[in-house]
């Protein structure tokens, strides 16, 4: 599959197609950190989250990175070096590291992943840090599936094979046909980078992100360092979790990180450094229309073609949408206990990152991202269903 742009897919009218970047809206001024902290302190009330932290890019900077609340039950301060789960944003990452790959023309997005590999995929033992690919055995469309594919989360597979009613992995729909969540997917595409081109992907993103944007607090592993300033975290229903010491690499959502750390990667992945010029336009364009009227269920059925939202697709690693101030990307992270969301506008190259160790502050993340960022069309709605969130009165 190459590169769709707007007008073939029919997405994103406003965005070269239809009309000129003329007709959006400027970019508002951003709010002073006083204003922020206020506005933080409603939404923590309003929500009942008990920790949060928020950083600010403007063109491609870091301007502000703030702290709020408690890291644990004992009270002890949220800090902005403080070790929080970074859930699926690290997706986004592994898509960054697997696009510099690209780059370097290790990996090419549209070549079959059998390619790369010694045997027939199915052949493979099963192993708890991947997943069961002999399950695929009787299913050839595993040859179809191309890096791309996991990258716009088409591959086929539910989220995860052991989420299916018997355990086991297999396709419900051909790869490439159509977007449905899948945290296989990615971790198939580190299979293949692992077992295919021999690398090690921990060593890989630590190498060519964390040590490169000197992100010293994270890690795609538990380290024992982290222990002295670690986030534990709040469910729903108000109970505290503790902090999972992940022991695996897991390109779905292994990565622990602070607000400084993953800021300095959003300013870096907002201003195209470390990608070459293509790769960026492949992350930041929409490459498959998504069809669906929420994220969740993964494997829900498909819109009607007139009920389908124009203004939505997979790029690389990220969603496209399309808003008041033109072309937005953004991913989210969430657990029982996390709710994290990055969001950015790579015309004026701003991005609001949020982590939080409360998953009631989500409710809050509309409103908190639109008092950052002024209106930008990021489709919450989609993202978490029927949520009613914080309005901010």
């Amino acid at each position: 599959m190459k590169l769709l742009h707007a007008c073939v897919l029919g997405l994103f009218v406003t965005s070269g197609c239809a009309t000129t970047s003329a007709s959006r809206q400027a970019p508002p001024s951003l709010p002073d950190t006083a204003a922020l902290d206020a506005e933080v302190a409603r939404a923590m009330a309003a929500t009942g989250a008990k920790g949060l932290a928020i950083a600010v890019i403007d063109d491609g900077r870091v301007v502000a990175t703030r702290a709020y609340g408690a890291r644990n039950a004992q009270g002890e301060p949220l800090q902005t070096d403080t070790v929080m789960y970074g859930a699926s944003i690290t997706k986004t990452v592994f898509a960054y590291t697997v696009l510099q790959l690209v780059d370097e023309k290790k990996l090419q997005l549209d070549t079959p992943i059998s390619r790369y590999l010694d045997k027939p995929l199915p052949e493979y033992p099963d192993e708890q840090r991947y997943s069961t690919w002999s399950h695929l055995a009787d299913d050839e469309r595993w040859k179809r599936i191309t890096p791309r594919h996991p990258l716009t989360h088409s591959v086929g597979f539910a989220n995860f094979g052991f989420l299916e009613p018997d355990q086991r992995l297999r396709f419900h729909f051909d790869p490439g046909s159509r977007y449905a969540y899948s945290g296989d997917g990615l971790i198939l595409l580190q299979f293949v980078l692992e077992r295919g081109l021999g690398l090690d992907l921990g060593a890989e993103m630590q190498k060519r992100v964390f040590d490169r944007f000197g992100m010293v607090n994270t890690s795609m592993v538990w380290r024992p360092d982290f222990a002295k300033n670690l986030a534990d975290g709040w469910t729903m229903e108000g109970a505290v979790e503790p902090h999972d010491e992940r022991s695996t690499v897991r390109a779905a959502g292994s990565m622990d990180t602070t607000i400084d750390d993953l800021a300095r990667f959003a300013a870096a992945l907002v201003r195209g450094e470390g990608l070459s010029s293509q790769s960026f336009a492949e992350l930041t364009s929409p490459q498959l229309a998504i069809t669906t009227k929420s994220q969740f269920p993964s494997l829900q059925a498909e819109l009607p073609v007139e009920q389908r939202r124009k203004d939505l697709a997979a790029g690389l690693g990220v969603v496209l949408f399309e808003g008041p101030q033109g072309r937005g990307f953004y991913k989210g992270g969430h657990n029982d206990s996390t709710g994290n969301t990055l969001v950015c506008l790579p015309g004026a190259r701003r991005c609001v990152l949020i982590l939080a160790n409360d998953v009631r502050a989500e409710n809050a993340f509309p409103q908190l991202v639109r008092f950052v960022l002024g209106e930008t069309g990021v489709p919450f709605d989609w993202e978490y269903g029927d949520r009613v969130f914080w309005d901010g009165r």
